[in-house]
């Protein structure tokens, strides 16, 4: 990927990973000229925002910080290696899921 197109889409990569809304705005930001770089990261940040709505679903039903802690830790953890690509200017997914959220959110900017 040119550097020049990595520099164009780095604010809407990171805008991506603020969980929920931000990946909206980073869609609307990315509408009219579509960035790969961004649209890479648009993918990482909503299949990580669906992955804590999914988790946080299926866990609230417990009452128990010994299952709650080790769900926040896990999307802290995959939600700090993303952004952290994002600020560097690279295109690894994160971890674990990352290639499944390119796989199946391929329509998405």
């Amino acid at each position: 990927m040119k550097n020049n197109a990595i520099e164009a889409g780095k604010t809407t990569a990171i805008t991506s990973y603020i969980l929920g809304i931000g990946v909206f705005i980073a869609m609307s930001m990315n509408s009219e000229d579509k960035n790969a770089f961004a649209s890479f990261h648009i993918r990482q940040g909503l299949g990580l925002t669906l992955t804590f709505i999914s988790l946080g679903l299926i866990i609230s039903n417990f009452d128990s910080l010994m299952i709650s802690a080790p769900m926040w830790i896990f999307v802290f953890v995959l939600w700090s290696y993303g952004i952290t690509s994002a600020i560097k200017g690279e295109t690894k997914p994160v971890p674990l899921l990352g290639n499944y959220y390119q796989k199946w959110l391929i329509n998405i900017s």
